[in-house]
């Protein structure tokens, strides 16, 4: 019973470290990364497409990225859905490619990428929490049925509040990571 219940909430605690890294990787730093273009949609054949299931995205050097589209018809496309993007990228257009150089962050930008940074790592700690409260009114709820001792249902808390310090250390560390990534020049 109980260890259903840890498992649960690591299991969710885990799944919120995977968003708040998926959603780092969205902010860009001054490298290139394809992982820049994931939230890039484009029209192809009437329905909505991510752009990596319709080109090839790679890295030609540190600062900027390659865009090969499968069909030399989607340029235009993949152009557009690039400038319409909030990433601040202008695409440059060669034939069938599609190169993104990746401007270089002022202190302004590097500040609102941080803030920003800051703001998804909240939400990670929040969710992570969120857990701790779910596991810990699940152990409450057992208590009160009599299905477990109070001495049981005090180590299991002990335990649910050492996994939440555990995983929002984690969250701490990747947000200082991707901290320290935006302010290198």
């Amino acid at each position: 019973m109980i260890d259903d219940i840890l498992e649960d909430a690591e299991d969710r605690m885990g799944k919120s470290l995977e968003a708040l890294s998926s959603q780092f990787s969205k902010i860009r730093t001054g490298r290139a990364h394809p992982s820049i273009l994931m939230g890039i949609t484009i029209s192809y054949y009437g329905s909505e497409t991510p752009l990596n299931q319709v080109a090839n995205i790679n890295i030609e050097d540190a600062r900027t990225l390659a865009v090969t589209p499968w069909e030399k018809n989607l340029v235009p496309d993949i152009e557009k859905a690039i400038m319409k993007s909030d990433l601040g990228l202008n695409p440059v257009t060669a034939g069938e490619n599609i190169r993104i150089p990746m401007p270089a962050l002022t202190e302004e930008t590097r500040r609102g990428y941080i803030k920003q940074a800051r703001a998804e790592a909240e939400s990670a700690r929040v969710s992570v929490r969120n857990a701790r409260r779910d596991a810990i009114s699940m152990l409450k709820e057992l208590l009160k049925d009599k299905e477990i001792s109070e001495d049981d249902d005090r180590r299991a808390q002990d335990r649910v509040q050492k996994l939440t310090d555990k995983y929002v250390a984690r969250v701490e560390e990747t947000l200082t990571g991707k901290e320290a990534d935006l302010m290198e020049i």
